[in-house]
């Protein structure tokens, strides 16, 4: 019997009538309704024709998360008084309830796109409702696109509903062809908002890692809730490991404590649902799957912890995972509107009130950070490959897609075109992402397709952390299956399995040897989930390096944790691995051991060979190399290597190690820094002389010499400054000029002939005081830059005893200080007391009257 007085009281009943004239006229629209509101559970009710007496139609909701699918589908068939696969079903991977009489099905979104690959018409679905498209899902995105291309192309009358829990469908309403939006007004309650910032700082997530502290602030601030007020607590954390530990710290309080993720057992997550029981409070502790699809009963009290989870790709590096990130504040409105669902509530936020401002108002759509290879093979399967005619709100990066492609074309799901090849198409349709799927019908070949099957299906949810990091002791810990993990896990296998038999190969999950790899058919669990491992991320294959450091086939270094038999593996194939902020190297999460077949085997198409001559350890090296990507197989030396890349090599050397590598005479040193001069006081012609200009053009100045070098040592043996009189002016016919614009010495009145120094931003004239008697004027150079030298003035010592560029007033106001503290020092030495009546000299007294 149909529940009319819960149907009654659900908000958004008001919102029907103007959502089916949209659809009638338009046929889309969007549906902004608050959650709780029952947006998801009487809308699709109304339009099937099953409440409110409208006309029969078969309906599809798409939700972004199985515990979400589940969930609407049991409400749906309650408010119904039906179980759930009469005429209301549900189907997620793995699990499909429904009957020969079912008109409403909610099925992922994951769910729905497999369905569009397969039969774009979608036959018998009258109207698809897109629910939480605000949370912007990369597979909902796609849905919807694929959706419109139907609508466009195949199906006009097919009807289209984006719904959304904000008020923020501008995007989405032009999205869908300026389809008319829709709002229903919700009952919502007051929510206090209490601020609950940690007592001291914790550090910033990176990565996976949160904070004990913080885990431990959060615990804190739940105990806190419960004392403070009433009902039960709904605490927001980032992951399933964080739960686990803020469980952990609960231990003791005067509540039942429930976790609520996409991991946690159905039984649970439908107890948590169904409303508090006879038991007492509860504590439910959950990720961000509770923000807007679930309603939880019973919650008056919301904690946030302010952390949430989002995908980033390091393309240069082949590295995927999900990362903490703080929560935004959309995220943050949606979180606390969950204390004021059934009665006035309180939402405990443990951050500062001042760092508000700084949150992302919404979170980042994941097709602009996410890593796109399984959404590139999706829209070569539909026949875009680039994606430019679908509509999307964001368009695609075109660094990932272009990381996405290359990925594809090594798994042989595309052609040279980027469109889908028929094994693309197969891998399109096996639910995993595309490397998964090359590793589990090529693995399927080599050990048979349940043990590809099972390693797969380790891979494609992470096993606990207390698993530990070897892929081979993971897969024989799930398979005791004495926890939830282990019941999924197998699950997952069954279907995986059953899904590439007969496909390819013999198909019967009969093992066989490969010759190329051998052990692996026949072997162990360390071999076969090496292997699969490595078919999975062969540019992770990674050779040991010493002390647990390992280079990957991508270049990348990695590193495995203290006290894991991990460390003495000469290869790995890494599933997981994380590069924390600043590191220059990934930290290996997950990995097996493998042999150097197996890596050639998985990672064929990056093996290279060939000739390589390079300037490394400081000299030219010559080599034929045999390469699996980054990773050196073999080497030995190569005679007689071509000379133009011998040269090249030299020329490296030059500009890594700088032009110390030649020989520089006094002499050259000087032509060198006088031509610097020039250049700066002059410019052209006079030649540009820096490291990086001399480096950058070698063949300018350095051939022949350089033509005749083979190594290093020949480089110590070409005369730097013979090489750069090739820069001289010479066609400028400046060349001439050099010693009379930048001398390199000068002539004193002593009749001395000094050295000037052109080596600092002035040239510099060091000469003895008493050679410089009679000279009034400060002797210039550069030509017309007439540029005055720095005249060091020297005791008879040699020692610096004054410095001037303005000789004419150092005779009359310095020269009487200089005197008189150097005539008792030196006596023997002419001080005459006007130095411009006397004649210059080198000598002492003594040798000036003789």
């Amino acid at each position: 019997m149909i529940r009319n007085d819960a149907l009654e009281q659900l908000p958004v009943r008001g919102a029907v009538p103007a959502l089916e004239e949209a659809l009638a006229v338009h046929g889309t629209a969007v549906l902004c309704a608050p959650p709780g509101t029952g947006k998801t559970t009487l809308v699709p009710l109304v339009l099937a024709g099953l409440v409110g007496g409208g006309p029969a139609r078969r309906v599809v909701v798409a939700e972004p998360r199985r515990i979400a699918a589940r969930a609407a589908a049991r409400r749906m068939a309650w408010l119904l008084g039906e179980s759930v696969g009469e005429r209301v079903g549900f189907t997620v991977r793995g699990e499909r309830t429904v009957g020969p009489r079912t008109v409403v099905e909610v099925v992922t979104t994951g769910v729905l796109l497999q369905r569009l690959q397969r039969d774009q018409e979608l036959p018998g679905v009258d109207v698809v409702v897109l629910d939480e498209c605000h949370e912007r899902h990369l597979d909902a995105d796609t849905v919807a696109a694929f959706l419109l291309d139907v609508r466009a192309a195949l199906r006009p009358e097919l009807r289209l509903v984006a719904a959304s829990a904000t008020t923020d469908a501008a995007g989405w309403a032009e999205l869908l062809g300026g389809a008319p939006v829709v709002a229903a007004q919700g009952v919502s309650y007051p929510v206090e908002t209490v601020w609950a910032p940690p007592a001291r700082p914790v550090r910033p997530p990176h990565g996976m890692r949160v904070d004990p502290a913080q885990l431990t602030h959060v615990a804190s601030v739940v105990r806190r809730a419960l004392a403070e007020r009433e009902g039960d607590v709904l605490c927001f954390l980032p992951g399933v490991g964080e739960i686990a530990r803020v469980a952990g710290r609960l231990k003791g309080v005067d509540a039942e404590v429930l976790q609520v993720h996409g991991r946690a057992p159905a039984a649970v997550q439908d107890a948590v649902l169904a409303g508090p029981g006879t038991s007492g409070r509860r504590v439910v502790l959950t990720t961000s799957v509770a923000e807007s699809s679930l309603t939880v009963p019973g919650v008056r009290v919301v904690v946030d912890s302010g952390l949430a989870r989002e995908p980033r790709t390091d393309h240069a590096r082949g590295l995927s995972a999900l990362t903490t990130v703080r929560a935004s504040r959309a995220a943050a409105r949606q979180r606390a509107g969950r204390a004021g669902r059934e009665a006035p509530g309180a939402a405990y936020r443990c951050w500062d009130e001042a760092e508000e401002a700084r949150l992302a108002p919404f979170p980042n759509p994941e097709i602009k950070v996410a890593d796109l290879t399984a959404f590139a093979l999706q829209v070569a399967c539909w026949g875009d490959p680039d994606a430019s005619g679908l509509a999307l709100l964001d368009a695609p990066p075109a660094g990932a897609m272009a990381a996405a492609r290359e990925v594809l074309s090594a798994v042989g799901a595309v052609d040279a075109e980027g469109r889908a090849t028929q094994r693309g198409v197969r891998l399109s349709r096996l639910g995993l992402h595309p490397r998964l799927g090359r590793a589990l019908l090529d693995g399927a070949r080599e050990v048979g397709a349940r043990r590809a099957a099972e390693v797969v299906a380790l891979l494609s949810e992470e096993p606990p952390r207390e698993y530990g990091d070897d892929l081979a002791d993971a897969w024989r810990a799930a398979r005791r299956g004495n926890d939830a993990y282990g019941a999924r896990w197998g699950q997952e296998a069954r279907r995986l399995a059953s899904s590439v038999a007969g496909a390819e190969g013999d198909g019967s999950g009969s093992e066989r040897r490969a010759g190329s790899s051998p052990g692996a058919g026949a072997g162990g669990d360390d071999a076969v989930a090496g292997l699969v491992a490595a078919l999975a991320f062969p540019e992770r294959l990674a050779r040991a390096r010493g002390a647990g450091a390992f280079l990957m086939v991508s270049g990348t270094g990695a590193e495995v944790g203290e006290g894991s038999r991990l460390r003495s593996a000469p290869w790995l194939a890494v599933a997981v691995a994380d590069r924390p902020a600043h590191a220059a190297s990934a930290r290996v999460r997950l990995a097996a051991v493998v042999d150097e077949d197996t890596a050639r085997l998985a990672a064929e198409h990056v093996r290279a060979q060939g000739e390589e001559v390079r300037w490394e350890g400081g000299d030219v090296v010559a080599r034929r190399v045999e390469r699996l990507g980054a990773v050196e197989l073999s080497a030995r030396p190569l005679r007689d290597a071509p000379l133009v890349r011998v040269h090249e090599a030299l020329r490296e050397g030059l500009r890594r190690e700088g032009l110390g590598l030649l020989r520089w005479t006094r002499d050259a040193e000087g032509l060198r820094q006088r031509l610097a001069f020039l250049h700066r006081v002059l410019g052209a012609p006079w030649p540009d002389v820096s490291d990086a200009s001399l480096s950058g053009h070698t063949d300018e100045w350095l051939e022949p010499e350089l033509s005749r070098a083979r190594r290093r040592a020949d480089l110590g043996r070409i005369d730097a400054g013979q090489a750069l009189q090739r820069l001289l002016p010479w066609a400028a016919g400046e060349a001439g000029r050099l010693e009379e614009y930048a001398p390199e010495r000068i002539r004193v009145p002593s009749g001395s002939r000094i050295r000037v120094d052109y080596g600092g931003e002035q040239p510099v004239l060091a000469v003895k005081l008493q050679e410089m008697f009679g000279l009034a004027r400060t002797p210039r150079v550069g030509g017309p830059a007439q540029v005055p030298v720095l005249v060091h003035l020297l005791s008879p010592a040699g020692r610096p005893a004054a410095v001037t560029a303005d000789l004419e007033s150092f005779w009359k106001e310095g020269y009487r200080g200089v005197r008189a503290e150097l005539r008792g020092r030196y006596p023997k030495h002419p001080w005459p007391e006007d130095p411009m009546e006397v004649e210059a000299t080198r000598f002492t007294k003594a040798r000036l009257r003789g």
